[in-house]
């Protein structure tokens, strides 16, 4: 399959891609690691004379397989599912918008987050403050 306007919106298709690959190989671990615990059958090894592949030290068993065939077969319908002329006219569009968006400079960015972190710091002493009082009132006025 070819890809689809591939000179356009290269870096949103290339970052959706990587993001989802990455969640896909952290799914494929796990479930390697649940097949090994859960069925025993799926944790011997497939050729007992080479019980794992040496150089990435991964056990060559049938949980290994099924999870590797899973993430490849993810990876390749995440690839087509990334071409599919919809997806890509999306991930096109959105970087072509961000290209338009005028970055803040880091002074900006120092000063916005100041802001934000002495009004956070203002509403957390103020809801304390009124947790405080409002627990005396009830106090008061249930006990005496």
């Amino acid at each position: 399959m070819a890809a689809y306007r591939k000179d356009q919106g290269r870096m949103a298709r290339m970052a959706v891609f990587w993001s989802a690959a990455i969640l896909i190989f952290y799914g494929c671990t796990s479930l390697h690691q649940e097949l090994k615990a859960r069925v025993p059958a799926l944790a011997r090894p497939i050729f007992p004379e080479m019980p794992s592949i040496a150089v990435l030290a991964i056990d060559l068993n049938g949980a290994f397989l099924i999870s590797l065939v899973i993430f490849a077969g993810a990876i390749v319908l995440l690839r087509r599912w990334v071409e599919k002329p919809k997806n890509a006219d999306l991930l096109i569009e959105t970087e072509q918008e961000l290209r338009k968006v005028t970055w803040p400079t880091l002074p900006e960015v120092v000063n916005s987050s100041v802001v934000v972190i002495i009004c956070v710091l203002f509403l957390m002493a103020f809801l304390a403050g009124a947790d405080w009082f409002l627990a005396q009132l009830t106090r008061y006025v249930l006990f005496g």
